[in-house]
């Protein structure tokens, strides 16, 4: 095991994935001599050159048009957007082309590219290069949709992402790119369709994913200190989302909180809560499913203001606190 950053180990299952396989190839704006956005792809450029890391116009619908029309020719390529705010620009090609090429074609074409894009907010950027739009994405047949929280699971989720088959959404948050996190050294895979239990728990479930993991997992400690034992579970993948683990995991401890950055209304919450509430789980439950979702509002440029447009500890803490006592009401 080695310690190493979010952003390094998504470098890393890009580097090792282009070596292993010559079809594999990274396209988008500056990801070359620049080194991304985020700093993310430095490196990658001098090792394997500019036919295999592209440096794209400034057009999200060519980057994400090329990429599909790359990947239904036999290429995998991993295109990124640098906000995922400008997947906007690209949504026909993704929506209309991208996720229904393999069933238009009756399964005999294949669209195996990643769409990796920075998403979230915290830091600065205001509210044009803040947003959390995976719930627009999970809406689409086609697409899969994925999330990691941690430095090992970015590493083995994208690997799975860069050799599947189908069109993938790769969000990557911004505030965890310099977070470190231990990761295997070479190669493993972590299985799209795979929840993760972040911390077993048996008084309440905290289903959450992406950034909200480590404020979840500190307040799970905090309230550990008072008598609460909190069990924190990450799908990792929206889609395909594993809903056995959530389902046991609400049939285990009988409360729900529902914790994601995206504004509340019609945040992917809102799709996980359904899914307990029409399965056995619901029968288990001492308390109805609570949501707890970014406000419905721009991301604001000023710092305090956009701190408390997200789920906060202190927001996470208390909504715990009110499951803890069996009311709806936060």
């Amino acid at each position: 095991m080695s310690e190493i950053t979010y952003a390094q180990a998504i470098k890393e299952a890009m580097s090792e994935e282009m070596r292993r396989d010559e079809n594999v190839f990274l396209m988008g704006e500056d990801v070359g001599l620049y080194g991304g956005a985020f700093g993310v792809s430095v490196g990658m450029f001098e090792e394997f050159g500019e036919e295999r890391v592209r440096d794209t116009p400034i057009s999200e619908a060519v980057i994400a048009g090329a990429a599909a029309g790359a990947a239904v020719t036999g290429m995998r390529p991993i295109a990124e957007i640098m906000f995922s705010d400008f997947t906007t620009i690209s949504m026909d090609q993704l929506v209309n082309q991208a996720a229904k090429m393999r069933y238009m074609f009756g399964g005999k074409a294949k669209v195996p590219m990643v769409l990796r894009t920075p998403g979230g907010s915290g830091t600065g950027a205001a509210a044009q290069h803040s947003q959390s739009l995976e719930a627009w994405f999970c809406h689409v047949p086609g697409l899969k949709v994925v999330i990691p929280s941690t430095p090992y699971d970015a590493k083995g989720l994208l690997k799975a992402a860069i050799r599947d088959d189908n069109p993938v959404i790769f969000i990557e948050q911004k505030l965890l790119y310099r977070r470190k996190g231990e990761v295997p050294e070479g190669d493993y895979i972590i299985e799209l369709g795979k929840a993760d239990v972040k911390r077993e728990g048996k008084d309440v479930t905290i289903i959450s994913y992406g950034r909200m993991i480590p404020p979840c997992l500190k307040v799970a400690e905090e309230l550990a200190a008072e008598g609460i034992d909190v069990e924190v579970v990450d799908p990792r993948t929206l889609l395909p989302l594993d809903k056995d683990t959530l389902i046991q995991s609400a049939k285990k401890t009988g409360r729900v909180l529902i914790v994601h950055e995206a504004v509340q209304t019609g945040g992917f919450g809102g799709e996980i809560a359904a899914v307990l509430a029409d399965s056995e789980a619901f029968y288990y439950l001492d308390a109805p499913i609570k949501r707890l979702g970014g406000l419905d509002i721009p991301i604001p440029y000023c710092p305090e203001l956009e701190k408390n447009a997200v789920p906060t500890e202190e927001k996470i803490k208390e909504a715990i606190k009110t499951l803890m006592k069996g009311s709806a009401k936060a």
